[in-house]
């Protein structure tokens, strides 16, 4: 085995102070080190999320690093922290990566940025893709009313793509790098189930500008002209089972499917997600985009020293049932063990209508005019200041 690459979630920080790689909840990490090991692999790359490079984190990457020393491998240091958005992905997502190797062999340089994300950035890189070169080729999911209940339809017409976005819908032989061609129905748009919104949300979204955040919600606005804030997985089931939160389109009103996920995280068209929404969504959230990972096993391949080759033959797809499956039914297909964890945290709140969130906003405006007109008496905040602090 010439390299083993893996993204195994280590979540057991709460024992800092004690050795954090001994937390069960760090044991695909320890596998991770394991499975290196026998499989006497030269080289290895590891992916985790920033967080791990940060504050009393640092331990488990100090006690991760000390475990590949023991048993005879030597990582590039210093390590780094990549962001995708510098690897033509339009999104701001960064990653850690270690690169490692057996003592003896030739350490992978970490790959140099090859685009440039933001506005007004000085470089000398050319500019990546943005939002509206991602998204803006594809139809709108809202004009297919078949999208309430499936997540695919056939369509007639499709906009003018960017390059980028011809490259992802796989257009040239060249778009599809060192994979197989895949055998697939281009006229089709996968992953795209609609989202149904209150005319009360709508009218939110509509307000928010581009490249800002919608005050209730929380939702994060895309910029035609900028880049995408990090998409994330949501939490599982014994964390609330709480859903990506999906940004807003920049031009419609709406939040963006998991097709416009997928296409702003790299994901070529032909690869399909799971049908449901939140699992989709999911699966983007805690995937490593692939132009990113594309570019460091390029930057691996040169350390060894092989020059890839492209496959002739081109492969059908998957099952297409297989998108389909709950959890229960993929454990049987599958046969493991079913592993839907049980919810164990509560909040205790109970959910708004977004009528009364309104109905508060107006409020708290009409207090704020007040309290402009009647300084607060000294010493104490007023009745209206302290709701204004409840509110936000």
């Amino acid at each position: 085995v010439d390299v083993v690459f893996g993204g195994a979630p280590c979540q057991g920080f709460s024992l800092i102070g004690q050795r954090a790689m001994d937390d069960p909840r760090n044991s695909l990490v320890r596998e991770f080190v394991r499975i290196v090991h026998e499989l006497d692999a030269d080289y290895f790359v590891f992916e985790n999320v920033k967080g791990l490079t940060l504050g009393k984190h640092r331990q488990f990457l100090d006690e991760l690093i000390a475990a590949f020393d023991a048993i005879g491998y030597c990582i590039r240091k210093p390590w780094q922290v990549l962001n995708a958005s510098s690897y033509g992905v339009p999104q701001d997502r960064q990653r850690l990566i270690l690169m490692g190797a057996k003592r003896k062999l030739a350490l992978p340089e970490y790959p140099l940025p090859v685009t440039c994300a933001y506005d007004g950035e000085r470089s000398e890189l050319p500019k990546g893709p943005s939002c509206a070169d991602a998204l803006g080729d594809l139809p709108d999911a809202e004009t297919y009313a078949v999208l309430e209940e499936v997540d695919a339809v056939k369509v007639k017409s499709w906009g003018k793509p960017s390059a980028y976005a011809a490259e992802l819908r796989c257009a040239t032989p060249a778009d599809w790098h060192y994979g197989h061609k895949r055998v697939w129905e281009p006229s089709f748009l996968t992953s795209s189930m609609r989202t149904e919104h209150t005319e009360i949300s709508r009218r939110r979204f509509g307000e928010t500008e581009q490249g800002k955040v919608e005050p209730i919600s929380r939702f994060f606005k895309l910029s035609a002209t900028g880049v995408a804030n990090t998409l994330r997985a949501g939490t599982d089931a014994a964390r609330g089972a709480f859903t990506s939160p999906r940004p807003i389109h920049y031009k419609n009103d709406r939040c963006i499917t998991v097709r416009e996920m997928a296409r702003l995280h790299g994901f070529p068209d032909w690869f399909r997600l799971h049908a449901t929404k939140w699992h989709g969504a999911r699966q983007i959230g805690n995937a490593v985009p692939p132009p990113m990972a594309r570019a460091v096993a390029k930057a691996v391949l040169q350390s060894i020293g092989v020059e890839p080759t492209k496959p002739k033959v081109a492969i059908e797809l998957g099952s297409e049932a297989l998108l389909h499956l709950d959890m229960r039914k993929a454990a049987t297909y599958f046969s493991v063990p079913v592993s839907i964890g049980k919810r164990d945290r509560k909040s205790g709140a109970k959910k708004r209508k977004q009528s009364d969130i309104e109905a508060d906003r107006t409020k708290v405006t009409s207090l704020d005019a007040a309290n402009k007109k009647k300084p607060p008496k000294k010493g104490r905040p007023s009745s209206g200041a302290k709701r204004n602090q409840a509110y936000a």
